[in-house]
């Protein structure tokens, strides 16, 4: 009985890869100028990245399958990273992300509001949280789990293309200055931290000064 031993061509393996990367591309040069991402067909896709509809299910079995791995390649295009490992990198994180965030506003704008991309952000919620719970551990650490808890949640806020919208929308911000005023707030708030100030604390001092005035 004869075997047939697969093999694996690196040329092959550099084609998929491209296009690969042709069917991402297409799909964010589409998802840029889309009003509607979720309403983007496949047929469309493959148009755009020259490539045949059969071609493209080649490489995702699914349109959820390509949204899935859009959104991290997406971040790594930008430059972004979505799972900061130390303390300076939560701090500094909108200061990097945001103004990136305006060269791809259409893009990061559809993460937010279309299906696919609040399921890709829900599905990432829990790592997500760890990464934080374990970046700001070192500052954070002595609190009690509660307070430390409600750190942890403001710097995942601070620290998400939300907060990057809201402060555009709403603060009449650019990317940029909405960038430094989340990384200062975060400042902040762990400012207070170091000096020993829980959340409550910082309450309580607000409090005492609004009496006395």
């Amino acid at each position: 009985m004869s075997s047939v031993r697969a093999y694996n061509s690196p040329l092959r393996e550099e084609k998929a890869r491209e296009t690969r990367e042709a069917i991402l591309a297409a799909l964010f040069e589409l998802m840029d100028s889309a009003s509607a991402p979720d309403e983007i067909s496949t047929e469309a896709i493959a148009r755009k990245a020259g490539v045949q509809r059969r071609t493209l299910f080649r490489h995702f079995a699914t349109k959820d399958d390509l949204l899935a791995a859009f959104w991290p390649w997406l971040n790594a295009r930008i430059g972004v990273s979505a799972t900061p490992e130390s303390l300076n990198e939560v701090v500094d994180g909108p200061r990097q992300a945001f103004p990136r965030f305006d060269t791809h506003e259409a893009a990061i704008r559809a993460s937010l509001h279309s299906r696919t991309g609040r399921e890709m952000r829900m599905g990432m919620v829990a790592n997500r949280r760890a990464d934080f719970a374990r970046a700001l551990a070192p500052a954070i650490a002595s609190l009690p789990p509660a307070e430390a808890e409600k750190i942890e949640a403001l710097a995942h806020l601070l620290y998400s293309a939300s907060a990057w919208e809201v402060l555009k929308d709403y603060g009449g911000l650019t990317g940029a200055q909405a960038g430094e005023t989340a990384s200062w707030a975060l400042e902040l708030i762990l400012s207070a931290v170091t000096l020993g100030d829980s959340p409550a604390d910082a309450a309580s001092h607000m409090k005492e000064t609004g009496d006395e005035d």
